[in-house]
Protein backbone atom coordinates (compact mmCIF):
# COMPACT_ATOMS: atom_id res chain seq x y z
CA UNK A 1 0.00 0.00 0.00
CA UNK A 2 1.36 3.46 -1.04
CA UNK A 3 1.79 5.96 1.90
CA UNK A 4 -1.36 7.38 0.98
CA UNK A 5 -4.13 9.93 2.77
CA UNK A 6 -5.19 6.94 5.07
CA UNK A 7 -1.99 5.55 5.89
CA UNK A 8 -1.16 8.39 7.04
CA UNK A 9 -4.70 9.62 8.85
CA UNK A 10 -3.26 6.29 11.22
CA UNK A 11 0.38 6.96 11.30
CA UNK A 12 -0.85 10.07 13.29
CA UNK A 13 -3.19 8.44 15.13
CA UNK A 14 -1.21 5.36 16.24
CA UNK A 15 1.98 7.55 16.77
CA UNK A 16 -0.69 9.39 19.58
CA UNK A 17 -1.70 6.56 20.95
CA UNK A 18 1.56 4.85 21.35
CA UNK A 19 3.16 8.50 23.36
CA UNK A 20 0.07 8.56 26.00
CA UNK A 21 0.91 5.31 28.51
CA UNK A 22 -2.63 4.46 29.47
CA UNK A 23 -4.33 0.92 30.50
CA UNK A 24 -6.91 2.35 28.38
CA UNK A 25 -4.65 2.26 24.78
CA UNK A 26 -4.32 -1.87 24.57
CA UNK A 27 -8.01 -2.46 25.26
CA UNK A 28 -10.02 -4.17 22.47
CA UNK A 29 -12.30 -2.45 20.23
CA UNK A 30 -15.74 -4.03 20.28
CA UNK A 31 -15.17 -5.42 17.12
CA UNK A 32 -11.90 -7.23 18.59
CA UNK A 33 -13.34 -8.37 21.36
CA UNK A 34 -16.54 -10.06 19.77
CA UNK A 35 -13.74 -11.46 17.55
CA UNK A 36 -11.45 -13.41 20.11
CA UNK A 37 -13.58 -15.72 21.41
CA UNK A 38 -13.64 -17.52 17.58
CA UNK A 39 -9.86 -17.40 17.47
CA UNK A 40 -7.86 -20.35 17.71
CA UNK A 41 -4.76 -22.46 15.97
CA UNK A 42 -3.29 -19.79 13.51
CA UNK A 43 -4.23 -16.42 12.64
CA UNK A 44 -4.00 -13.70 10.24
CA UNK A 45 -4.89 -10.37 11.76
CA UNK A 46 -4.71 -8.87 8.37
CA UNK A 47 -4.83 -4.86 9.00
CA UNK A 48 -3.73 -5.36 12.38
CA UNK A 49 -3.02 -1.54 13.87
CA UNK A 50 -1.33 -1.70 17.39
CA UNK A 51 -2.08 -5.41 17.71
CA UNK A 52 -4.29 -5.49 20.82
CA UNK A 53 -6.09 -8.36 18.85
CA UNK A 54 -3.09 -10.00 17.92
CA UNK A 55 -1.74 -10.07 21.35
CA UNK A 56 -4.85 -10.70 23.08
CA UNK A 57 -5.11 -13.95 20.73
CA UNK A 58 -1.04 -14.72 21.53
CA UNK A 59 -1.79 -14.71 25.11
CA UNK A 60 -4.70 -17.36 24.61
CA UNK A 61 -2.66 -19.90 22.65
CA UNK A 62 -2.56 -18.63 19.02
CA UNK A 63 0.32 -18.31 16.42
CA UNK A 64 -0.72 -15.15 15.21
CA UNK A 65 0.40 -13.43 11.65
CA UNK A 66 -0.12 -9.63 11.60
CA UNK A 67 -0.03 -7.00 8.84
CA UNK A 68 -0.49 -3.49 8.59
CA UNK A 69 0.24 -0.80 6.37
CA UNK A 70 1.42 1.81 9.17
CA UNK A 71 5.48 1.48 10.06
CA UNK A 72 4.46 3.16 13.34
CA UNK A 73 1.59 0.34 14.55
CA UNK A 74 4.42 -2.61 12.93
CA UNK A 75 7.40 -0.85 14.91
CA UNK A 76 4.93 -0.70 18.31
CA UNK A 77 3.55 -4.41 17.55
CA UNK A 78 7.20 -5.84 16.92
CA UNK A 79 8.50 -4.42 20.30
CA UNK A 80 5.45 -4.82 22.40
CA UNK A 81 5.12 -9.22 20.88
CA UNK A 82 8.89 -9.20 21.77
CA UNK A 83 8.31 -7.59 25.34
CA UNK A 84 5.71 -10.22 26.03
CA UNK A 85 7.56 -12.79 24.40
CA UNK A 86 3.84 -13.58 22.16
CA UNK A 87 3.70 -15.78 19.44
CA UNK A 88 3.22 -12.76 16.92
CA UNK A 89 4.99 -12.20 13.88
CA UNK A 90 3.97 -8.49 13.02
CA UNK A 91 5.09 -7.27 9.10
CA UNK A 92 4.95 -4.30 7.62
CA UNK A 93 2.60 -4.89 4.52
CA UNK A 94 1.54 -3.60 1.21
CA UNK A 95 -2.34 -4.87 1.72
CA UNK A 96 -3.78 -4.01 -1.38
CA UNK A 97 -1.74 -6.31 -3.02
CA UNK A 98 -0.09 -8.64 -0.67
CA UNK A 99 0.64 -12.30 -1.44
CA UNK A 100 -1.24 -14.21 1.46
CA UNK A 101 0.74 -17.54 2.00
CA UNK A 102 -0.24 -20.54 3.36
CA UNK A 103 -3.92 -20.92 5.12
CA UNK A 104 -4.89 -20.06 9.20
CA UNK A 105 -7.45 -21.53 11.40
CA UNK A 106 -8.48 -18.30 11.49
CA UNK A 107 -8.77 -14.64 9.34
CA UNK A 108 -9.66 -11.32 10.49
CA UNK A 109 -9.98 -8.12 8.49
CA UNK A 110 -11.49 -5.74 11.29
CA UNK A 111 -11.52 -1.85 9.66
CA UNK A 112 -9.12 -2.26 6.78
CA UNK A 113 -11.08 -3.43 3.18
CA UNK A 114 -12.97 -0.32 3.19
CA UNK A 115 -9.83 1.62 2.28
CA UNK A 116 -9.85 0.17 -0.94
CA UNK A 117 -11.58 0.69 -4.10
CA UNK A 118 -14.54 -1.89 -4.47
CA UNK A 119 -12.91 -3.79 -6.86
CA UNK A 120 -9.36 -4.50 -4.82
CA UNK A 121 -11.64 -4.46 -1.36
CA UNK A 122 -13.76 -7.62 -3.48
CA UNK A 123 -10.32 -9.20 -4.53
CA UNK A 124 -8.82 -9.10 -1.50
CA UNK A 125 -11.78 -10.10 0.45
CA UNK A 126 -11.79 -13.22 -1.76
CA UNK A 127 -8.11 -13.89 -1.38
CA UNK A 128 -8.91 -13.79 2.42
CA UNK A 129 -11.32 -16.73 2.06
CA UNK A 130 -9.16 -18.62 0.36
CA UNK A 131 -6.70 -18.72 3.32
CA UNK A 132 -9.18 -19.61 5.51
CA UNK A 133 -8.67 -23.37 6.07
CA UNK A 134 -12.02 -25.60 5.76
CA UNK A 135 -13.58 -25.33 8.68
CA UNK A 136 -12.24 -22.22 9.88
CA UNK A 137 -13.48 -18.99 10.43
CA UNK A 138 -13.36 -15.87 8.87
CA UNK A 139 -14.24 -12.82 11.22
CA UNK A 140 -14.84 -9.11 8.53
CA UNK A 141 -15.70 -5.69 9.35
CA UNK A 142 -16.15 -2.83 7.13
CA UNK A 143 -17.29 0.46 7.03
CA UNK A 144 -20.89 0.22 5.09
CA UNK A 145 -23.38 3.01 2.74
CA UNK A 146 -24.78 4.98 5.07
CA UNK A 147 -21.53 6.14 6.63
CA UNK A 148 -21.11 10.03 6.46
CA UNK A 149 -17.57 10.20 8.55
CA UNK A 150 -15.20 9.90 5.70
CA UNK A 151 -12.25 12.26 7.07
CA UNK A 152 -9.91 9.20 6.84
CA UNK A 153 -10.36 8.44 3.22
CA UNK A 154 -8.41 9.71 0.26
CA UNK A 155 -10.00 12.79 -1.29
CA UNK A 156 -11.96 12.03 -4.08
CA UNK A 157 -12.18 8.55 -4.13
CA UNK A 158 -10.14 5.65 -2.97
CA UNK A 159 -12.30 4.09 -0.68
CA UNK A 160 -15.05 1.54 -0.61
CA UNK A 161 -18.21 1.82 1.67
CA UNK A 162 -19.92 -2.13 1.24
CA UNK A 163 -23.73 -2.31 0.70
CA UNK A 164 -25.63 -3.06 3.65
CA UNK A 165 -25.94 -6.74 2.37
CA UNK A 166 -22.70 -7.30 0.89
CA UNK A 167 -20.45 -9.58 3.30
CA UNK A 168 -23.70 -11.54 3.72
CA UNK A 169 -23.89 -12.41 -0.11
CA UNK A 170 -20.28 -12.79 -0.29
CA UNK A 171 -20.52 -15.40 2.50
CA UNK A 172 -22.91 -17.41 0.91
CA UNK A 173 -22.36 -21.26 1.37
CA UNK A 174 -20.39 -20.18 4.80
CA UNK A 175 -22.00 -20.60 8.32
CA UNK A 176 -22.95 -17.71 9.41
CA UNK A 177 -21.87 -17.34 13.07
CA UNK A 178 -22.57 -13.92 13.89
CA UNK A 179 -23.86 -11.09 11.55
CA UNK A 180 -23.82 -7.47 13.08
CA UNK A 181 -24.56 -3.80 12.06
CA UNK A 182 -23.62 -0.66 14.77
CA UNK A 183 -23.51 2.73 14.21
CA UNK A 184 -20.97 5.12 16.28
CA UNK A 185 -21.61 8.73 16.34
CA UNK A 186 -18.56 10.67 14.85
CA UNK A 187 -17.12 14.55 14.42
CA UNK A 188 -19.36 17.32 12.52
CA UNK A 189 -22.34 15.07 13.24
CA UNK A 190 -21.20 12.45 11.31
CA UNK A 191 -21.83 8.81 11.81
CA UNK A 192 -19.95 5.67 11.19
CA UNK A 193 -21.80 2.40 10.39
CA UNK A 194 -20.55 -0.75 10.57
CA UNK A 195 -20.86 -4.48 9.57
CA UNK A 196 -19.29 -6.86 11.34
CA UNK A 197 -19.43 -11.24 10.28
CA UNK A 198 -18.03 -13.93 11.29
CA UNK A 199 -18.84 -16.82 9.29
CA UNK A 200 -16.90 -20.66 9.62
CA UNK A 201 -15.62 -21.90 6.08
CA UNK A 202 -17.49 -25.25 4.64
CA UNK A 203 -15.79 -28.16 4.86
CA UNK A 204 -14.15 -28.90 8.59
CA UNK A 205 -14.12 -31.93 10.15
CA UNK A 206 -16.42 -32.45 13.28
Amino acid sequence: MSRDHSISFFDTQFRSATSVASAGSSALNPFETLALPYLSGTVLDFGCGLGNLACAAARQGCRVTALDASAVAIDHLQRRAADEQLSVSATLADLRDYPISGSFDAVVAIGVLMFFDCTTAYRVLHELQSSTRPGGVAVVNVLIVGTTFMDMFVPNGGHCLFPSDELARRFAGWEILQAETHDFDAPHQTIKRFATLIARKPGGQG
